[in-house]
C-alpha cells in the first residue's frame, strides 16, 4: 500500500498523487537538488546508516525525486554505507520517464577522490545506464584508472581533490540538467562550500537518536546559506520539507 501524503502547505492537498508531487517539484531550469532525512533532533543515520530513519512516505518521495532528474550524485563513501546497488528506479517511474521522453533510468555519478571502489560491482556490471566516475586529475592518473574506464565513464576534474564546479560543468555538458544529491555529508557540504546548491529536501523522521550520528552536512562554508521554504508534506508524523535558494 501505497504512503499516503497530505500538503500543508502552501496549498493544503489531502491524499496526494504521485503526478501532484511530481507537479510541485518541477522546475525548468538547471538544477542541483539535495535529499536527506533526519531525526527530530538532527541525527543523519540510524545505526549507522540514513536508510534506517526512512519511513514509507520518505521512501515513496525518495523514488519520486528520483523519477524525475537526470542523474543520480552521491559520495563513494556513501555508495559503500549504504549499500548502494544498481542505479534502477521502479517500473512505475521508468514508464513515466519513457512516457516523458527521458531514458528508462537516471545516470549513476559517484565521486570518489582515490577511485576507493569496486569495479568490478554491479554498480557497474548490471547497471541499466553507463555510471560516470568522478574523480581527480591526480586518481585518474594512476593504473587503477583503467579498470573504471571500462565499466563507467570516467570524469576528471580538479588535481589533488575533485572540483564540483568544474564536475557539475561537465555534468550539464553531457546533457544532464537535474541533478539529484543523495549525500553522503561530506559530498553536501562540499557542495554548500561551492554555493552549489539550488534545493534542499528534507524528511523529519519521528524519532529521537541522540548518540553521535553525523548531521546531513559537513565541512565549513564561507557564510552561512539562506533558504526559503518551498512546501511542507505531512504523512502521519513524518515531515517532508522542501527548502529553495534564498
Amino acid at each position: 500500500m501505497t504512503a499516503r501524503i497530505d500538503r500543508v502547505w502552501p496549498e493544503p492537498t489531502e491524499n496526494l498523487t504521485d503526478e501532484a508531487i511530481i507537479e510541485s517539484l518541477a522546475v525548468s531550469r538547471p538544477t542541483v537538488r539535495v535529499n536527506f532525512v533526519s531525526s527530530v533532533d538532527g541525527s543523519a543515520t540510524h545505526e549507522g546508516r540514513s536508510g534506517g530513519l526512512s519511513g514509507p512516505a520518505d521512501k515513496r518521495h525518495f523514488e519520486l525525486l528520483r523519477r524525475v532528474c537526470d542523474v543520480v550524485l552521491v559520495g563513494a563513501g556513501t555508495v559503500r554505507e549504504e549499500r548502494y546497488g544498481p542505479m534502477r528506479v521502479r517500473d512505475a517511474s521508468a514508464r513515466w520517464r519513457v512516457a516523458h521522453g527521458m531514458p528508462p533510468h537516471p545516470v549513476f555519478a559517484i565521486v570518489t577522490g582515490d577511485l576507493d571502489l569496486d569495479p568490478s560491482s554491479p554498480i557497474f556490471s548490471a547497471a541499466p545506464v553507463r555510471p560516470i566516475i568522478i574523480t581527480s586529475a591526480q586518481a585518474s592518473a594512476s593504473a587503477a584508472v583503467e579498470s573504471f574506464e571500462r565499466v563507467a565513464d570516467v570524469i576528471a576534474v580538479g588535481e589533488g581533490r575533485v572540483d564540483l564546479v568544474e564536475a557539475l560543468a561537465a555534468i550539464h555538458a553531457a546533457g544532464h540538467s537535474q541533478v539529484l544529491c543523495e549525500g553522503g555529508p561530506t559530498l553536501f557540504g562540499s557542495f554548500l562550500a561551492a554555493d552549489l546548491i539550488d534545493e534542499l529536501c528534507i524528511t523529519i523522521a519521528p524519532t529521537l537518536e541522540a548518540g553521535d550520528g553525523p548531521r546531513i552536512s559537513h565541512g565549513g562554508v564561507p557564510a552561512a546559506r539562506d533558504m526559503r521554504l518551498g512546501h511542507i508534506l505531512r504523512s502521519g508524523d513524518e515531515l517532508l520539507l522542501r527548502y529553495l535558494r534564498g
